[in-house]
Formats: structure tokens, sequence, C-alpha cells
């Protein structure tokens, strides 16, 4: 009796086994590594192609903060540095994928990733550097709010649904997602309260702290398909967060007195020796945030795993009224001109005088608010002309000057002299 024929892998050639099963095809047989193998390729083929649908060529840092000043008034520190962060971190991902460079390249040297965190009063750019910064990329990003975050097994967003997002972002396709860009904003508000009763858990503050901790090093993460458009059957996604790049921001409120301590030691001599301290003296608020170090971020209440993921300090100065003005003119989509094109809806030519313009910025600044606050004000000032315009008829132009602003005047519905002319016909 003749023996049977054995059976070989048509890709490595393995002989058939009881501990090597083989997957029969039409015209060959393949084994279980030769699979994942496979699969290793096919992901690594997916990656490429989605670094490919980037929008063109990576930016060089100098273009990079060319594009931002477009968007973003004044940080020149914040934008040089995330600008370096951010070229050099998908310049890293575009040789992994094949890219060649320039200069000879060490194969053996693994680059790391390096996080980045922002650090500046409310208002003054933070969320919009990173969205901004997405999208001159062309990657998926999302925008997860720390507040809402707690310690997985307790009511509220586990840190995995930061994934679930950016994977809607990406329409559902994980090597796209893995290329992408994550923005965790009120991020001093999980800083471990000091208050804290001895033996609680703090679910919503360190709890948090660490759970972000595997996210943000990089690391294989389950995610689960549940709420999200399914492209297959299976209910879990594994995700690599090695290639995503997390940039944190936060307001920060009080870090600069630890600054203020450790740059000014309290002078505790006492008597007719003792050295004179000047009171007047008061290091500025930007000067307190560019002094900072890790060591001040934990004393606020970070723990130091967490700041050691976040190498890169960016810090953002608060914005003075020269600052603020040019937040109101000068951006493509500055406020000013979102209001003038309203008003042009209308056929009515809105004018702010310069005057007009510091009284705003001068408001915003007494309110404590930054940029984000200059909205609330102009509609405050602009809501009743708003609401009786569209009922006027031959309505031309629309003058604001420093009284209106002040609100000892209001403000005055002009028609050009043509149809005053014929109105007196």
């Amino acid at each position: 009796m003749a023996e049977k024929d054995t059976k070989h892998c048509s890709f490595c050639d393995i002989e058939q086994s009881p501990s090597v099963p083989l997957i029969a095809g039409t015209d060959g047989y393949i084994c279980e590594a030769c699979v994942q193998l496979a699969s290793q390729v096919v992901n690594s083929w997916g990656r490429k192609k989605a670094l490919k649908e980037m929008q063109g060529p990576l930016a060089k840092p100098k273009e990079l903060k060319e594009k931002l000043d477009q968007y973003v008034i004044g940080q020149d520190l914040a934008k040089e540095i995330l600008s370096v962060a951010v070229y050099n971190h998908y310049k890293r991902l575009k040789f992994e994928s094949g890219e060649t460079g320039v200069g000879n390249i060490d194969q053996d040297v693994e680059i790391g990733k390096s996080n980045i965190l922002l650090i500046g009063p409310s208002g003054t750019g933070k969320t919009l550097l990173a969205s901004t910064l997405a999208k001159i990329v062309g990657v998926p990003f999302v925008v997860a709010d720390a507040t809402t975050l707690t310690q997985a097994g307790y009511v509220g967003d586990d840190v995995e649904n930061i994934l679930v997002r950016l994977l809607d972002m990406a329409d559902g396709h994980v090597g796209k997602a893995e290329w992408g860009m994550v923005y965790i904003d009120e991020i001093d508000k999980i800083a471990r309260s000091p208050e804290q009763a001895f033996g609680t858990r703090d679910v919503s503050g360190e709890g948090v702290q660490q759970a972000l901790l595997r996210l943000v090093e990089g690391s294989q993460v389950k995610v689960s398909s549940k709420g999200r458009r399914k492209d297959n059957n299976s209910d879990q996604t594994m995700v690599d967060t090695r290639n995503i790049l997390f940039i944190a921001g936060g307001a920060f409120p009080g870090l600069e007195k630890h600054v203020q301590k450790r740059l000014l030691p309290k002078d505790t001599a006492i008597g007719f020796h003792a050295a004179v301290s000047n009171p007047d003296h008061k290091p500025e608020l930007e000067e307190m945030l560019n002094a900072t170090e890790p060591d001040d971020l934990k004393r606020f209440g970070l723990i130091p795993e967490f700041i050691g993921r976040f190498p890169i300090l960016a810090p953002l100065e608060p914005l003075d009224i020269d600052a603020l003005i040019q937040v109101l003119t000068e951006p493509k989509n500055a406020l000013v001109k979102q209001y003038q094109q309203l008003f042009a809806y209308e056929g009515v030519d809105l004018k702010l005088n310069h005057e007009a313009l510091v009284a705003i910025a001068e408001k915003a600044i007494e309110r404590n608010t930054g940029a984000r606050g200059l909205r609330s004000i102009m509609e405050q000032i602009l809501r009743k002309t708003m609401f009786e315009l569209p009922s006027c008829e031959g309505v031309n132009e629309c003058l604001v000057d420093e009284k209106i602003i002040k609100g000892e005047a209001e403000i005055e519905l002009q028609a050009t002299q043509a149809d005053e002319q014929q109105a007196g016909q």
C-alpha cells in the first residue's frame, strides 16, 4: 500500500505535522507562521499607503511655522518648538515606511517619540495650534477633554475612548489612525489634589494620569468597536499607539508660584544684617512659564511617570493689547472679518476704527479670558444691530467707534450719499 504524499507549506516548505497544521488552498498550502508574517506585511503596506495619502510632502519646520502664523498670532517660541517636534516625528515615520534620506542612516538606531506639553493661560491658542498643525500635516486629529476621563471601571469616559474617536476620524482605517495626532485639553485638571483625603481613590485625577501612561507611551491597545461603524465582524481592534503623537495642554493656574519659589527662595534672615528684599519686583507670568521645569509640574500635582512621557515643554505667553488687536484683524479667519462677512450678506459695510479695537482688547484683558472672550464682546456690541439690520432698508454702512464699545453711544446705521439724495428727491 503506497504511503500518502506528505504536504508542505507552499511558502516556507515546512512539512505538515500534528504540531504544524496547514491551511489548504486551491493549489497549495500555508502554515500559521506564514499567515502571521503575511498579515504583518499587509499591515505595513496599509501604513505606507496611509502615509502617501497625506497632503503632499512634509513641510519643513520654517514652512510649518509660516503656515501657523496665518492662523495663530504671536507665540513664536511655542510655534518653533511644535514645528520642530512635529517635523521630527513625521520625518521618522516616513523613513520607517521606506523613504530614503539625504545622509547616512543607521538602521540599528530607533528614534523614540517625543510628546508635547503646552503650558499657558486660557485663550492663548493651545487648541488652535494643535488643530492647525494636524490640518497642515494632513493626519487624523481628535481633541479630548481630560475632565471627562475617569479611571477604568468608574462612571465616565475611559481613556481608550480617545482612540475610538481617532478611529472614527480615520474612517475606521487603523493604519491612518496610527499616524494621527491627539490633543488632550485641560490636562491640569487631572493633577493630584493636595487636599485629597488619605486612603481614598482619586479616580478623576491621579487615576486618569496612570490610565493615560500606557496609551501615551506607545503600546498595543484593544479598542472596542461598539458605537463605531464596523468594517469587519470582530468586536475589538488592536491599535498601536507608538506612532500617535500626543499633545497635552493646560492653563496650570498657580504653576508660576511653584516656579517662583524655586527661582527666588525665601530670605529667612532676620536682623540688621538681613538683605533687604524688593517687594515691588515681581517676575511676570511669561518669565515664570518660560522657566518651568518638570519638578515644578510635579509640585503642581502631576505624577513623575506622566511628566516623563511629555519631554517637550512649550510655554505660551499671555496675550497683550497689541496681540489681541492682531487676533481681531490679521488671521485668515479673524473675528472682525467674520462679522464683516455677516454684515456683507445684508449689503452693509461694517467698519471698526483702531480706537474701537483697542477698547475691545482692553475689555478682554479685564475679563481675563484671552482671545476666547473676544467673540462674546463682539456679539454683545453688535447683537442689537444684527437684530434690527435685516428689517432696515437703504443702509450701506455701519461704523463702530470707541464710545460705542464703552457704552457711551449707540451704533448708527448710515446710508450712502446717493441713497440720501434719492430719499430727498
